[in-house]
């Protein structure tokens, strides 16, 4: 949190750094992975490497919290019984050859720009979004703080491709079932990458509101009591010489181009409509919203030249009504993800923007009796688009029940690597510095997907 005095300095009572009690102004409530202490300077002093990257690469990352049911959605089993099959036929697409599930009418259409990944190997069954975001269970190196998230690692070996838009931003909103809404872990890169949430106050918090420039006459006096107060706070030393990033924070504050980038009554209401806005949220429960807007903040973001985005989408975990589920969930996703692929190609960064469409888990071939599937981390599927990828594939197949990989096992670090690769990232020969001074790859599997590169 960063705040401005706005009274004269005879009215105004003083910590013991210089800076006052009371008639502070709030401007810039953010939060950081729920780390309140840390503020934005720190942020972008973390987040900013030498040389600085110019690099706008960048991916949008769109979590299918719960688990969706793999066989309903880019595999159809045709040929399986009924008591397997489901409901949903299998339409043709843009490329010859690929079918994917009828409720996902605008993808069949753009396929061409897409890869269907239908036989994701690796997943742990835990029900979040760790390791779509790390490649790893929570388990791994927790003894030292765990592994860091995709976003992260690019806040990391990165930084922001300006001073004033963050390198990673989760738009996720808090769930009840709070795994669902995570941002990706900064791991034992510390808190400082974590990924930059705007709060529940949204825009308010962005802007220097009812405060002009010529307000802030005394910007060096403040500068160096906000200098002293967190140095205090310190013992690590991490904020040695943190005026320039002090300054970047009030840059962000100023310039308005994370505000704007997160404002959609900026944004063309034709732009707008295509999207669509996902609602009425229908099977939300414990989980995120099917929230459209989310996915054209997301394009905002990265075209502001943000280079991580999170977000969650729905709730997949379908025990019961599976199929009239996916009929909402999937129409409504199926509507927005069609007009952020064309609004990315539009405005040409589609080559330049990999688009990751998953959940933490596959659904059982077997459909119970509520109508549902339950969890089944045998075998699961993903959606790729965009990212200079050769796209119009569908990689891997299942057996006629859909239980196991018949063809391609496909790993969760396989697409993950392939991300990197797509952001210009060698997986094979980076890694990053633990606590205890050992370098860490940033995945086991190294070699990106052959299929896609």
């Amino acid at each position: 949190m960063l705040t401005l005095f706005s009274q004269p300095k005879r009215d105004r009572r003083r910590f013991c750094d210089g800076l006052d009690r009371r008639d502070f102004l709030k401007i810039g409530g953010f939060s950081f992975g729920g780390l309140a202490h840390l503020g934005l300077p720190q942020i972008l002093r973390a987040s900013s490497p030498s040389p600085q990257s110019s690099s706008r690469k960048s991916v949008i990352h769109v979590f299918l919290g719960g688990g969706p049911p793999h066989q309903d959605m880019w595999e159809i089993k045709t040929e399986a019984p009924s008591e397997i099959r489901g409901e949903f036929a299998p339409i043709s697409t843009k490329v010859p050859g690929i079918q994917i599930g009828e409720v996902f009418e605008g993808i069949a259409a753009r396929m061409d720009k897409c890869v269907a990944i239908r036989s994701v190997v690796g997943n742990s069954g835990a029900h979040d979004a760790h390791q779509c975001l790390t490649g790893y269970d929570r388990r791994s190196l927790n003894s030292i703080g765990g592994r860091p998230s995709m976003g992260s690692v690019l806040s990391h070996l990165r930084g922001p491709v300006d001073p004033a838009i963050p390198a990673a931003v989760a738009l996720a909103e808090k769930t009840r079932h709070e795994p669902w809404s995570e941002p990706g872990p900064a791991g034992f890169l510390g808190p400082a990458y974590q990924a930059f949430r705007p709060n529940g106050q949204g825009m308010d918090d962005l802007t220097l509101n009812n405060i002009t420039l010529d307000r802030l006459q005394d910007r060096k006096e403040l500068l160096r009591g906000l200098d002293t107060l967190k140095k205090s706070a310190d013992v690590g030393g991490m904020l040695d010489g943190v005026d320039a990033f002090t300054e970047a924070a009030f840059g962000v504050l100023t310039s308005s181009q994370l505000a704007d980038a997160l404002d959609l009554s900026k944004e063309d209401p034709k732009v707008r409509e295509r999207y669509g806005n996902g609602k009425p949220y229908n099977y939300q429960y414990d989980g995120a919203p099917t929230c459209n807007d989310h996915l054209l903040i997301a394009r905002r973001l990265v075209e502001a030249g943000v280079r991580s985005v999170t977000l969650s989408y729905g709730r997949w975990d379908s025990h019961s009504k599976n199929f009239d589920l996916v009929r909402d969930h999937g129409g409504k996703l199926d509507k927005g993800l069609s007009a952020l692929i064309d609004d990315l190609e539009v405005r040409g960064m589609l080559d330049d923007t990999t688009i990751v469409v998953w959940g933490e888990f596959g659904r059982t071939p077997r459909i119970n009796q509520n109508a549902g599937r339950d969890h089944w981390p045998r075998v699961s599927c993903c959606l790729l688009i965009g990212g200079g990828m050769q796209t119009g594939q569908a990689i891997g197949a299942t057996n006629r029940l859909g239980e196991h990989p018949a063809e391609r096992p496909v790993n969760v670090q396989e697409i993950l690597c392939t991300v990197y690769h797509n952001l210009g990232i060698d997986v094979m020969n980076t890694t990053i510095p633990d606590p205890t001074g050992r370098p860490q790859f940033l995945l086991d599997i190294r070699e990106p997907m052959k299929e896609l590169v």
